[in-house]
Protein backbone atom coordinates (compact mmCIF):
# COMPACT_ATOMS: atom_id res chain seq x y z
CA UNK A 1 0.00 0.00 0.00
CA UNK A 2 1.80 3.14 -0.92
CA UNK A 3 1.01 6.10 1.69
CA UNK A 4 2.73 9.42 -0.08
CA UNK A 5 3.35 12.67 1.81
CA UNK A 6 3.08 15.73 -0.61
CA UNK A 7 5.02 18.38 1.42
CA UNK A 8 5.78 22.12 0.66
CA UNK A 9 9.70 22.58 0.76
CA UNK A 10 9.49 26.05 1.11
CA UNK A 11 7.17 29.25 2.51
CA UNK A 12 4.22 27.93 0.93
CA UNK A 13 2.56 28.56 -2.58
CA UNK A 14 5.06 26.29 -4.59
CA UNK A 15 1.67 24.38 -6.43
CA UNK A 16 0.82 21.67 -4.04
CA UNK A 17 -2.55 22.16 -5.41
CA UNK A 18 -1.84 21.28 -8.53
CA UNK A 19 0.32 18.56 -7.98
CA UNK A 20 -2.50 16.69 -5.93
CA UNK A 21 -4.92 17.27 -8.21
CA UNK A 22 -2.42 15.95 -11.10
CA UNK A 23 -1.43 12.78 -9.25
CA UNK A 24 -4.61 12.63 -6.79
CA UNK A 25 -6.07 10.12 -9.71
CA UNK A 26 -3.72 7.35 -8.97
CA UNK A 27 -4.98 7.11 -4.85
CA UNK A 28 -8.27 5.88 -3.25
CA UNK A 29 -7.61 8.79 -0.88
CA UNK A 30 -6.27 12.76 -0.50
CA UNK A 31 -5.86 13.37 3.03
CA UNK A 32 -5.11 16.42 4.32
CA UNK A 33 -3.22 16.60 7.47
CA UNK A 34 -2.65 19.75 9.05
CA UNK A 35 -3.76 23.53 8.64
CA UNK A 36 -6.83 25.17 8.14
CA UNK A 37 -8.43 27.71 5.80
CA UNK A 38 -5.01 30.01 6.48
CA UNK A 39 -3.57 27.88 3.24
CA UNK A 40 -5.36 27.76 -0.56
CA UNK A 41 -4.73 25.72 -2.97
CA UNK A 42 -5.52 26.53 -6.66
CA UNK A 43 -6.67 23.94 -8.84
CA UNK A 44 -7.90 24.33 -12.49
CA UNK A 45 -11.72 22.99 -13.62
CA UNK A 46 -14.02 23.48 -16.56
CA UNK A 47 -11.27 26.02 -18.02
CA UNK A 48 -11.01 28.02 -14.98
CA UNK A 49 -9.75 28.35 -11.26
CA UNK A 50 -10.63 27.06 -7.80
CA UNK A 51 -9.66 28.16 -4.86
CA UNK A 52 -9.44 25.48 -2.46
CA UNK A 53 -8.79 26.37 1.36
CA UNK A 54 -10.05 23.38 3.60
CA UNK A 55 -11.14 20.38 0.96
CA UNK A 56 -8.28 18.10 -0.29
CA UNK A 57 -8.09 19.01 -3.89
CA UNK A 58 -8.92 15.05 -4.43
CA UNK A 59 -12.23 16.42 -4.11
CA UNK A 60 -12.15 16.76 -8.16
CA UNK A 61 -12.57 13.14 -8.84
CA UNK A 62 -15.60 11.36 -7.97
CA UNK A 63 -13.57 8.23 -6.67
CA UNK A 64 -11.73 9.55 -4.38
CA UNK A 65 -12.58 10.09 -0.84
CA UNK A 66 -11.19 13.33 0.22
CA UNK A 67 -10.24 13.33 4.81
CA UNK A 68 -9.83 16.52 6.70
CA UNK A 69 -7.61 15.06 8.94
CA UNK A 70 -8.01 15.44 13.05
CA UNK A 71 -4.40 17.58 12.66
CA UNK A 72 -6.66 20.47 11.14
CA UNK A 73 -8.71 22.80 12.26
CA UNK A 74 -11.90 23.91 10.72
CA UNK A 75 -13.66 27.21 9.85
CA UNK A 76 -17.52 25.57 9.67
CA UNK A 77 -18.46 28.94 7.89
CA UNK A 78 -15.68 28.81 5.25
CA UNK A 79 -15.95 24.84 4.85
CA UNK A 80 -19.67 24.93 4.13
CA UNK A 81 -18.90 27.80 1.71
CA UNK A 82 -16.29 25.78 -0.56
CA UNK A 83 -18.81 22.75 -0.48
CA UNK A 84 -22.05 24.90 -1.67
CA UNK A 85 -18.94 26.56 -4.48
CA UNK A 86 -17.95 23.10 -5.62
CA UNK A 87 -22.03 21.94 -5.36
CA UNK A 88 -22.41 24.97 -7.57
CA UNK A 89 -19.70 23.66 -10.21
CA UNK A 90 -21.79 20.23 -10.74
CA UNK A 91 -18.63 18.84 -8.44
CA UNK A 92 -20.19 16.28 -6.14
CA UNK A 93 -18.94 16.83 -2.23
CA UNK A 94 -20.65 13.91 -0.55
CA UNK A 95 -17.31 11.76 -0.14
CA UNK A 96 -15.93 14.60 1.90
CA UNK A 97 -14.93 12.76 4.86
CA UNK A 98 -14.14 15.37 8.27
CA UNK A 99 -12.36 13.71 11.64
CA UNK A 100 -14.24 13.82 14.44
CA UNK A 101 -11.30 15.13 16.22
CA UNK A 102 -10.18 18.01 14.55
CA UNK A 103 -11.18 21.04 16.55
CA UNK A 104 -13.31 23.81 15.36
CA UNK A 105 -12.34 27.63 14.99
CA UNK A 106 -14.17 29.94 16.91
CA UNK A 107 -15.48 33.20 16.76
CA UNK A 108 -13.77 34.25 19.64
CA UNK A 109 -10.57 32.75 18.10
CA UNK A 110 -10.67 35.20 14.82
CA UNK A 111 -11.17 37.99 17.34
CA UNK A 112 -7.94 37.53 19.45
CA UNK A 113 -5.96 36.73 15.95
CA UNK A 114 -6.63 39.68 15.28
CA UNK A 115 -6.19 41.95 18.22
CA UNK A 116 -2.88 39.77 19.05
CA UNK A 117 -1.79 41.09 15.29
CA UNK A 118 -1.99 44.65 15.77
CA UNK A 119 -0.75 44.80 19.57
CA UNK A 120 2.40 43.42 17.97
CA UNK A 121 2.70 46.30 15.87
CA UNK A 122 5.82 46.38 13.74
CA UNK A 123 6.63 43.08 15.17
CA UNK A 124 3.72 41.28 13.58
CA UNK A 125 3.79 37.72 12.63
CA UNK A 126 2.15 37.89 9.52
CA UNK A 127 -0.66 35.44 10.37
CA UNK A 128 -3.58 35.11 7.86
CA UNK A 129 -5.76 36.62 11.06
CA UNK A 130 -8.35 33.80 10.35
CA UNK A 131 -7.94 32.34 13.97
CA UNK A 132 -6.19 29.51 13.29
CA UNK A 133 -3.22 30.04 15.79
CA UNK A 134 -5.32 31.13 18.79
CA UNK A 135 -7.70 27.34 17.85
CA UNK A 136 -4.24 25.34 18.25
CA UNK A 137 -3.63 27.30 21.35
CA UNK A 138 -6.58 26.22 22.65
CA UNK A 139 -5.65 22.71 21.23
CA UNK A 140 -2.79 22.87 23.22
CA UNK A 141 -4.18 23.45 26.37
CA UNK A 142 -6.64 21.27 26.51
CA UNK A 143 -9.42 23.44 26.04
CA UNK A 144 -10.28 23.26 22.45
CA UNK A 145 -13.58 22.65 21.21
CA UNK A 146 -13.35 19.40 18.35
CA UNK A 147 -16.31 18.63 16.02
CA UNK A 148 -17.32 15.88 17.98
CA UNK A 149 -18.48 17.92 20.74
CA UNK A 150 -20.00 20.39 18.13
CA UNK A 151 -22.17 17.19 17.24
CA UNK A 152 -23.23 16.95 20.85
CA UNK A 153 -25.04 19.57 22.07
CA UNK A 154 -24.97 19.23 26.05
CA UNK A 155 -21.02 19.04 25.55
CA UNK A 156 -20.59 21.32 23.07
CA UNK A 157 -22.97 24.08 25.31
CA UNK A 158 -20.64 22.66 28.28
CA UNK A 159 -17.73 23.25 26.82
CA UNK A 160 -18.29 26.33 25.44
CA UNK A 161 -19.14 27.93 28.65
CA UNK A 162 -16.21 27.07 30.19
CA UNK A 163 -13.64 28.67 27.04
CA UNK A 164 -15.62 31.95 27.89
CA UNK A 165 -15.04 32.43 31.08
CA UNK A 166 -11.44 32.75 29.77
CA UNK A 167 -11.88 34.07 26.42
CA UNK A 168 -14.46 36.98 27.23
CA UNK A 169 -12.40 37.96 29.92
CA UNK A 170 -9.45 38.19 27.71
CA UNK A 171 -11.28 40.14 25.06
CA UNK A 172 -13.28 42.57 27.48
CA UNK A 173 -9.85 43.35 29.51
CA UNK A 174 -6.98 43.20 27.61
CA UNK A 175 -8.19 44.15 24.10
CA UNK A 176 -11.49 46.37 24.84
CA UNK A 177 -13.45 44.02 22.74
CA UNK A 178 -16.92 42.80 22.89
CA UNK A 179 -17.49 39.41 24.31
CA UNK A 180 -20.37 36.87 23.65
CA UNK A 181 -22.60 34.52 25.06
CA UNK A 182 -22.97 30.98 24.85
CA UNK A 183 -26.21 31.27 23.23
CA UNK A 184 -25.41 33.68 20.98
CA UNK A 185 -22.45 31.52 19.44
CA UNK A 186 -25.12 28.41 19.62
CA UNK A 187 -27.36 30.06 17.54
CA UNK A 188 -25.05 30.03 14.40
CA UNK A 189 -23.28 27.36 15.52
CA UNK A 190 -25.62 24.28 16.35
CA UNK A 191 -26.88 24.73 12.33
CA UNK A 192 -23.35 24.40 11.07
CA UNK A 193 -23.17 21.01 13.46
CA UNK A 194 -26.32 19.49 11.23
CA UNK A 195 -24.89 20.57 7.99
CA UNK A 196 -21.50 18.95 8.14
CA UNK A 197 -22.96 15.73 10.65
CA UNK A 198 -23.28 13.62 7.84
CA UNK A 199 -19.57 13.96 6.49
CA UNK A 200 -18.04 13.08 10.34
CA UNK A 201 -16.21 10.31 10.92
CA UNK A 202 -13.12 8.31 12.92
CA UNK A 203 -10.75 8.98 10.36
CA UNK A 204 -7.78 6.92 11.98
CA UNK A 205 -10.25 4.09 11.69
CA UNK A 206 -11.28 5.17 8.24
CA UNK A 207 -7.65 5.29 6.96
CA UNK A 208 -6.04 2.16 9.02
CA UNK A 209 -8.71 0.10 7.64
CA UNK A 210 -7.59 1.59 3.86
CA UNK A 211 -4.50 0.22 4.86
CA UNK A 212 -5.47 -2.92 5.77
CA UNK A 213 -7.49 -3.30 2.55
CA UNK A 214 -4.68 -2.14 0.70
CA UNK A 215 -5.72 1.11 -0.55
CA UNK A 216 -3.49 4.30 -2.10
CA UNK A 217 -3.22 7.08 0.30
CA UNK A 218 -2.01 10.83 -0.36
CA UNK A 219 -1.47 12.57 2.51
CA UNK A 220 -1.60 16.69 1.57
CA UNK A 221 0.09 19.18 3.45
CA UNK A 222 -1.41 22.78 3.81
CA UNK A 223 1.64 24.95 4.31
CA UNK A 224 5.48 24.13 3.70
CA UNK A 225 8.49 23.10 5.76
CA UNK A 226 9.71 26.85 6.69
CA UNK A 227 6.27 27.54 8.24
CA UNK A 228 6.40 24.28 10.57
CA UNK A 229 5.80 25.32 13.96
CA UNK A 230 9.33 22.81 14.82
CA UNK A 231 11.13 23.45 11.99
CA UNK A 232 10.50 26.70 10.41
CA UNK A 233 11.38 30.26 10.54
CA UNK A 234 9.87 30.18 14.39
CA UNK A 235 8.14 32.76 15.26
CA UNK A 236 7.16 33.55 11.65
CA UNK A 237 5.71 29.89 10.95
CA UNK A 238 2.03 28.13 11.14
CA UNK A 239 0.89 26.63 14.40
CA UNK A 240 0.95 23.50 13.31
CA UNK A 241 3.39 20.42 11.70
CA UNK A 242 3.39 20.87 8.37
CA UNK A 243 6.61 18.49 7.67
CA UNK A 244 6.31 14.98 6.49
CA UNK A 245 5.90 13.58 10.31
CA UNK A 246 2.50 15.84 10.75
CA UNK A 247 1.08 13.30 8.06
CA UNK A 248 1.19 10.55 10.92
CA UNK A 249 0.00 12.52 13.75
CA UNK A 250 -2.51 14.48 11.64
CA UNK A 251 -4.23 11.70 10.06
CA UNK A 252 -3.77 8.74 12.80
CA UNK A 253 -1.39 6.42 10.54
CA UNK A 254 1.95 4.78 11.81
CA UNK A 255 4.34 5.83 10.25
CA UNK A 256 5.24 2.34 8.37
CA UNK A 257 2.37 3.16 6.26
CA UNK A 258 4.40 5.86 4.90
CA UNK A 259 6.87 4.72 2.29
CA UNK A 260 7.37 8.09 -0.16
CA UNK A 261 7.78 11.51 0.22
CA UNK A 262 7.43 13.78 -2.27
CA UNK A 263 8.78 17.50 -1.95
CA UNK A 264 7.15 20.78 -3.83
CA UNK A 265 9.88 23.93 -4.42
CA UNK A 266 9.47 26.55 -6.88
CA UNK A 267 12.27 26.83 -9.48
CA UNK A 268 12.22 30.23 -7.67
CA UNK A 269 10.79 31.22 -4.11
CA UNK A 270 8.32 33.30 -2.58
CA UNK A 271 7.15 34.05 0.93
CA UNK A 272 3.79 35.98 2.33
CA UNK A 273 3.86 37.79 5.46
CA UNK A 274 6.72 38.45 8.39
CA UNK A 275 9.86 36.62 8.26
CA UNK A 276 13.39 35.80 7.44
CA UNK A 277 14.22 35.97 3.57
CA UNK A 278 17.79 35.44 2.41
CA UNK A 279 17.33 35.65 -1.51
CA UNK A 280 14.29 38.06 -1.45
CA UNK A 281 14.68 40.02 -4.17
CA UNK A 282 13.24 44.07 -3.86
CA UNK A 283 14.85 45.11 -7.78
CA UNK A 284 13.13 44.72 -11.02
CA UNK A 285 14.08 40.91 -10.95
CA UNK A 286 11.89 40.58 -8.43
CA UNK A 287 8.72 42.42 -9.79
CA UNK A 288 9.66 40.17 -13.11
CA UNK A 289 9.46 37.10 -10.72
CA UNK A 290 5.96 38.56 -9.18
CA UNK A 291 3.99 39.44 -12.47
CA UNK A 292 5.02 36.23 -14.52
CA UNK A 293 4.08 34.10 -11.53
CA UNK A 294 1.11 35.66 -10.56
CA UNK A 295 2.18 35.96 -7.51
CA UNK A 296 -0.69 37.10 -4.90
CA UNK A 297 -1.48 34.74 -2.08
CA UNK A 298 -4.99 32.40 -2.92
CA UNK A 299 -6.34 32.95 1.07
CA UNK A 300 -5.23 36.70 1.54
CA UNK A 301 -4.72 38.49 -1.98
CA UNK A 302 -1.50 39.72 -0.39
CA UNK A 303 1.75 40.23 -3.19
CA UNK A 304 3.74 37.60 -2.37
CA UNK A 305 7.67 38.25 -1.48
CA UNK A 306 9.89 37.01 -4.59
CA UNK A 307 13.39 35.77 -4.93
CA UNK A 308 15.69 33.71 -6.13
CA UNK A 309 15.34 29.70 -5.70
CA UNK A 310 17.23 28.80 -1.92
CA UNK A 311 19.73 25.42 -2.21
CA UNK A 312 20.28 25.78 1.32
CA UNK A 313 16.97 25.60 2.44
CA UNK A 314 16.01 23.01 -0.12
CA UNK A 315 18.52 21.08 1.75
CA UNK A 316 16.93 21.27 5.04
CA UNK A 317 13.97 20.38 3.77
CA UNK A 318 15.08 17.07 1.89
CA UNK A 319 16.70 16.16 5.71
CA UNK A 320 13.61 16.94 8.45
CA UNK A 321 11.08 15.41 5.55
CA UNK A 322 12.86 12.30 4.45
CA UNK A 323 12.30 13.50 1.18
CA UNK A 324 12.28 10.80 -1.75
CA UNK A 325 11.31 13.07 -4.43
CA UNK A 326 11.37 16.33 -5.60
CA UNK A 327 9.03 18.14 -8.19
CA UNK A 328 9.55 21.66 -9.32
CA UNK A 329 7.21 24.59 -10.18
CA UNK A 330 6.92 27.45 -12.43
CA UNK A 331 10.14 26.76 -14.32
CA UNK A 332 8.28 28.30 -17.38
CA UNK A 333 8.14 31.62 -15.12
CA UNK A 334 12.30 31.97 -15.25
CA UNK A 335 11.78 31.98 -19.40
CA UNK A 336 11.00 35.70 -18.91
CA UNK A 337 14.94 36.12 -17.37
CA UNK A 338 18.14 36.89 -18.85
CA UNK A 339 20.15 35.29 -16.17
CA UNK A 340 19.42 32.85 -13.20
CA UNK A 341 20.63 32.72 -9.98
CA UNK A 342 20.90 30.11 -6.89
CA UNK A 343 21.94 30.42 -3.73
CA UNK A 344 24.50 27.37 -2.57
CA UNK A 345 25.21 28.61 1.03
CA UNK A 346 25.09 31.77 3.42
CA UNK A 347 27.74 33.84 4.77
CA UNK A 348 27.13 35.75 8.01
CA UNK A 349 29.65 37.62 9.95
CA UNK A 350 32.93 36.51 7.52
CA UNK A 351 31.51 32.69 8.60
CA UNK A 352 29.84 30.48 5.03
CA UNK A 353 26.82 28.55 6.29
CA UNK A 354 25.73 25.50 3.74
CA UNK A 355 22.86 24.37 6.13
CA UNK A 356 20.46 26.71 7.62
CA UNK A 357 21.79 28.28 10.65
CA UNK A 358 20.71 27.10 14.10
CA UNK A 359 20.14 30.53 15.32
CA UNK A 360 17.30 32.91 14.38
CA UNK A 361 19.71 35.97 14.58
CA UNK A 362 22.42 34.56 12.07
CA UNK A 363 19.50 33.14 9.82
CA UNK A 364 17.94 36.99 9.85
CA UNK A 365 21.00 38.57 9.05
CA UNK A 366 22.17 36.21 6.14
CA UNK A 367 23.67 36.99 2.68
CA UNK A 368 23.16 34.34 0.01
CA UNK A 369 26.08 33.34 -1.84
CA UNK A 370 24.92 32.40 -5.73
CA UNK A 371 25.99 30.43 -8.90
CA UNK A 372 24.90 31.88 -11.95
CA UNK A 373 23.18 30.61 -14.82
CA UNK A 374 22.28 31.53 -18.32
CA UNK A 375 18.39 31.76 -18.82
CA UNK A 376 17.04 30.35 -21.72
CA UNK A 377 14.71 32.95 -23.05
CA UNK A 378 12.06 30.75 -24.77
CA UNK A 379 8.42 29.35 -24.53
CA UNK A 380 8.55 25.81 -22.22
CA UNK A 381 5.00 25.45 -22.16
CA UNK A 382 4.68 23.10 -24.67
CA UNK A 383 7.82 20.70 -23.59
CA UNK A 384 6.15 17.65 -22.15
CA UNK A 385 9.49 15.20 -22.03
CA UNK A 386 13.19 16.34 -19.81
CA UNK A 387 14.87 16.61 -23.82
CA UNK A 388 12.51 18.90 -25.09
CA UNK A 389 13.51 21.79 -22.40
CA UNK A 390 16.80 23.96 -23.46
CA UNK A 391 19.91 22.72 -22.47
CA UNK A 392 20.13 25.79 -20.23
CA UNK A 393 16.54 24.42 -18.37
CA UNK A 394 17.98 20.97 -18.50
CA UNK A 395 21.45 22.35 -16.13
CA UNK A 396 19.54 24.54 -13.90
CA UNK A 397 17.15 21.34 -13.03
CA UNK A 398 20.37 19.13 -13.21
CA UNK A 399 22.04 21.63 -10.76
CA UNK A 400 18.89 21.74 -8.32
CA UNK A 401 19.12 17.84 -8.09
CA UNK A 402 22.58 17.77 -7.21
CA UNK A 403 22.30 20.36 -4.90
CA UNK A 404 19.60 18.66 -3.21
CA UNK A 405 20.26 15.23 -3.27
CA UNK A 406 16.98 14.55 -4.70
CA UNK A 407 16.01 13.26 -7.60
CA UNK A 408 14.00 15.87 -9.40
CA UNK A 409 10.86 13.33 -10.82
CA UNK A 410 8.43 15.87 -11.79
CA UNK A 411 8.58 19.54 -13.57
CA UNK A 412 5.61 21.90 -14.25
CA UNK A 413 6.08 24.25 -17.23
CA UNK A 414 2.63 25.92 -16.70
CA UNK A 415 -0.44 25.93 -15.15
CA UNK A 416 -2.58 23.29 -16.03
CA UNK A 417 -2.41 19.71 -15.43
CA UNK A 418 -0.67 18.62 -18.71
CA UNK A 419 1.52 20.87 -18.51
CA UNK A 420 3.74 18.82 -16.17
CA UNK A 421 7.15 16.35 -17.47
CA UNK A 422 6.68 13.06 -15.40
CA UNK A 423 10.48 12.63 -15.34
CA UNK A 424 10.97 9.82 -13.40
CA UNK A 425 6.98 9.88 -11.31
CA UNK A 426 5.64 6.72 -12.09
CA UNK A 427 2.09 6.48 -11.92
CA UNK A 428 0.04 3.80 -10.43
CA UNK A 429 -1.31 2.19 -13.83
Amino acid sequence: MPGIVLVGTQWGDEGKGKITDLIAQDFDYVVRYQGGNNAGHTVVHGGHKLGLHLIPSGILYPTITPVIGNGCVIDCKVLLGEIETLESEGIATGQLRISNNAHVIMPYHLDLDGASERRLGNNLIGTTRRGIGPCYQDKASRMGIRVQDLLDEKIFREKLAAALLEKNSILEHVYQMPTYTVEQICETYLPYAELIRRYVIDSAELLNGAISDSKWILFEGAQATQLDIDHGTYPFVTSSSCTAGGACTGSGVGPTAINRVLGIAKAYITRVGSGPFPTELSDEVGETLGREGHEVGVTTGRARRCGWYDAVIIRYAAEVNGLTDLCITKLDVLSALDTIKVCVAYECDGKVYKTVPAQQSVFHHAKPIYEEFPGWKTDITECRSFYELPREARDYIDFIEELANVPVSMIAVGPDRDQTIMRRWKPRH
